[in-house]
């Protein structure tokens, strides 16, 4: 049995991930949650012998951080695990964007922090030049890989793929900030919330009792404990 090593539901998107894509794969496990920022929250994850970061996936004696490196691990274990589109040139694309979130979008990431037990309007225009470009490249994306890839199923190539675990913090940002988005893009931020993976986490993420205030007061990352990296 694996166990899943995590941060709080309602903050942490890269935990999210790396949670989504084991559900997503029907996948059993356990979790254990340290709640961020809280008592001794860095000692308890440097126990894991970890980078000192959550999600951490414990397996055996194996201990696999970050997000990708968690989703290749298990790919690799479980030939039926969620995996990438079949098709090169759609495979190729997913990739990439995959990789551009993994590695980017940091004025989205610090600007639009998740926070999901709350709904709070924003005016891009509130936002700075870099959020707003990020915000516009995102949803280009989404069009692209719809228009291209998209049929016969309601993820960015059609059936759910590690490219939708990626992205689907993003699209709960949009929903958190209530941004006004095109019609593709806003279709597809439902059909993300509408995941009874992700209705569940939501849930649960609604259920905790810890706040962090510089992330409810999307406090800049420069003035924050937040690493974006």
């Amino acid at each position: 049995m694996y166990t899943l090593v995590i941060g709080n539901r309602n903050y942490s998107s890269w935990s999210l991930r790396a949670w989504l894509y084991l559900r997503l794969s029907d996948i059993a496990f356990d979790v254990v949650r340290i709640p961020l920022f809280t008592a001794d929250w860095r000692e308890r994850i440097d126990a894991y012998g970890a980078a000192g970061r959550v999600p951490i996936l414990l397996d055996g004696d194996l201990r696999i951080w970050d997000s990708l490196a968690i989703m290749a691990h298990l790919e690799e274990a479980h030939p039926s695990a969620l995996g990438w589109p079949a098709e090169p040139s759609a495979r190729a694309l997913a990739r990439s964007i995959s990789a551009e979130m993994h590695s980017g979008f940091m004025a989205l990431r610090d600007e639009l922090p998740q926070n999901l037990r709350v709904r709070r309007l924003l005016e891009r225009g509130a936002l700075s030049a870099a959020c707003q470009d990020q915000i516009e490249r995102v949803t280009r994306l989404w069009g692209e890989c719809r228009e291209r890839h998209g049929a016969g199923g309601d993820g960015l190539f059609g059936a759910w793929s590690i490219a939708d675990v990626m992205y689907a913090p993003v699209a709960l940002r949009f929903a958190t900030y209530e941004l006004a988005l095109d019609d593709e893009a806003a279709r597809y931020v439902r059909s993300v919330q509408s995941l009874p993976a992700i209705e569940e986490w939501v849930q649960a993420a609604k259920d905790e009792l810890e706040h962090l205030d510089f992330i409810d007061a999307r406090t800049p990352a420069e003035d924050s404990p937040l690493t974006l990296a």
